[in-house]
């Protein structure tokens, strides 16, 4: 069976309505509470006027039939009270990078024609610098965030648009049909929305298959059942505009778990976000990568913690480097590391599991349900006894398409071997122990002297140096190679080391072609706030290095 997001939460709030849904230090809220609380932004955004005004059934894949409300917010209990109340009024919500410039934001809420936005009080000024750029945005709610910036003309606050409306369901009913949309991170070009039914993203990314068996739910009842076994205390660090960390809180929605928030959420803090597992006994945390990872393990080393409830670690968004698996698991043997492969475009794909005497590896994962490996001229799907370069791909629950887009849509999501999947572009190969072997997004990939240099990797081996803090590769225009390694690197605080000191790192592993041609280093790595790399950043930087040399 196919379900709404909507349903789904109602279900669970009804099984165990008086179990703590979301905590942020002294806000808590319980199942029952966050429903209802929901229910009321449903009702206000019904009683403005909107919801679907054309069904599914009568759209191409890259059309939507609903009205569109972006949450513009850091992480707390309104961001995800958001999500559930859009749904619940029929209405799509699509995530809103809080790190966008004027420029950016008004591109984006122009591409998702935005009717509304929820937003924090501390980005008042920003959306009145916007809103006339954007024809669409007619209703503005505004989530006092303790900034003391005053209400925004025209804008209603978000807890008086709450108090103001019924507590009961909105009467509409919401469907499997109805969107879930999520925006690209546009780290490598511009931002794309991705448009899902929620009947298939339920089971691809939130919570829709039961664990350890990866069966999908048959029943609202099965469901039920499920979440009342549930009540684990679940943290992630990441933002909500970002995929990897909303996907941790539905999961821990439907399987009736608690969403526990860190006190300081404008960036991430290693001491608040270990004082609060040790404060509310968390024991799933959620990170992204090696950008998380470093400063965290920083923090944890010193031992001043007590991190004995946590038993699972999972990285999703980015890869996590073996070193720092090793690392965590020296610190917390107790616990499990899930390193998790997934993207906007495919839900959640692979994964990778080390615990203290196992061996950590970096990029090798088991694929889950529908993963697969496609030929590079995309004709087939490979057998897992082939060892050709192809391209990550993922059958089954996909994607409908990108937003306003059918030429991006056909090419992501393309028909092979009679079947349509989803390609969004990352380079793979199945390895001999059926494993699948990651190597990095094609976008990011560096044509040198006719060979190509997949920039993930050579960062991972960078990143094994001692004195790395962190490292970004890219290629750069070279009259020789056509193009040119070059990585953009950031060392630890009072460390010292010369570019012969990392080739030497970097050729224990790596062939010669691999090897950075310039290393350029710089007092911090740019990275979005999920920890993602920023390749065009890095790429003015290696160009601008260039300049000042020649």
């Amino acid at each position: 069976m196919d379900f709404a997001l909507a349903e789904v939460f109602e279900t669970v709030a009804h099984t165990v309505g008086d179990r703590d849904c979301i905590v942020q230090e002294n806000r808590r809220y319980t199942y029952r509470e966050t429903l209802e609380r929901s229910y009321r932004l449903g009702n206000h955004l019904h009683s403005l006027g909107l919801g679907c005004r054309r069904e599914r059934s009568e759209l191409e894949p890259w059309e939507s039939g609903q009205d569109h409300v972006g949450l513009y917010m850091h992480n707390c209990p309104e961001y995800l009270e958001g999500m559930i109340g859009c749904y619940s009024a029929r209405v799509a919500p699509f995530n809103v990078n809080y790190r966008y410039v004027e420029a950016e934001l008004i591109y984006l809420l122009n591409d998702a024609r935005a009717k509304g936005l929820i937003f924090h009080s501390a980005f008042a000024d920003r959306v009145a610098s916007v809103r006339e750029s954007v024809p669409t945005l007619e209703h503005l709610i505004q989530v006092d965030d303790g900034s003391d910036v005053p209400l925004l003309e025209g804008a209603v606050w978000y807890h008086d648009a709450l108090a103001a409306s019924s507590a009961t369901r909105p009467p509409v009913r919401p469907t499997p049909d109805d969107l879930y949309i999520l925006y690209t991170g546009g780290t490598t070009g511009m931002p794309k929305g991705v448009l899902w039914r929620q009947g298939d993203i339920f089971p691809a990314a939130l919570g829709g298959r039961a664990v350890g068996t990866h069966k999908e739910f048959d029943s609202l009842e099965e469901i039920a059942e499920n979440a009342r076994s549930g009540g684990l205390r679940m943290l992630p660090t990441a933002p909500f505009m970002h995929g990897a960390a909303h996907w941790l809180a539905f999961n821990g929605f439907t399987g009736g778990h608690t969403i526990v928030l860190p006190r300081e959420t404008r960036h991430l803090d290693p001491a608040e976000v270990w004082a609060t597992v040790e404060r509310e006994r968390v024991g799933v945390m959620l990170i992204v990568g090696d950008a998380f990872a470093r400063p965290l393990l920083d923090e944890l080393a010193d031992g001043r913690y007590d991190t004995s409830s946590l038993f699972l670690l999972i990285s999703g968004g980015a890869a996590l480097n073996a070193a720092f698996k090793k690392r965590f698991l020296e610190l917390m043997p107790q616990v499990s590391i899930l390193d998790a492969v997934g993207a906007s475009e495919t839900g959640q794909q692979a994964n990778h599991m080390a615990a203290a005497g196992s061996e950590p590896t970096t990029g090798t994962f088991t694929p889950g349900s529908g993963a697969c490996v496609v030929s590079s001229d995309m004709t087939r799907i490979l057998d897992p006894s082939e060892r050709e370069v192809g391209w990550l791909a993922q059958r089954g629950r996909v994607p409908l398409g990108y937003l306003g887009d059918p030429e991006k849509t056909k090419k992501t999501f393309p028909v092979v071997d009679g079947e349509r999947i989803s390609v969004p572009g990352d380079r793979a190969r199945w390895r001999d122990d059926g494993t699948i072997e990651l190597l990095g997004r094609d976008s990011v990939t560096i044509n040198t002297g006719g060979e190509k240099v997949f920039a993930e990797e050579v960062e991972n081996v960078l990143r094994q140096h001692p004195a790395v803090y962190d490292a970004v590769v890219c290629g750069r225009p070279s009259e020789r190679w056509g193009e040119e390694v070059v990585a953009v690197v950031q060392l630890r605080e009072g460390a010292s080391v010369t570019p012969e000191d990392l080739l030497g790192e970097c050729e224990k592993t790596l062939a010669r072609y691999k090897l950075p041609k310039d290393f350029v280093f710089v007092e911090r790595v740019v990275r979005s706030p999920a920890g993602k790399a920023d390749y065009r950043w890095a790429r003015e930087v290696a160009a601008k290095a260039a300049i000042e040399r020649s």
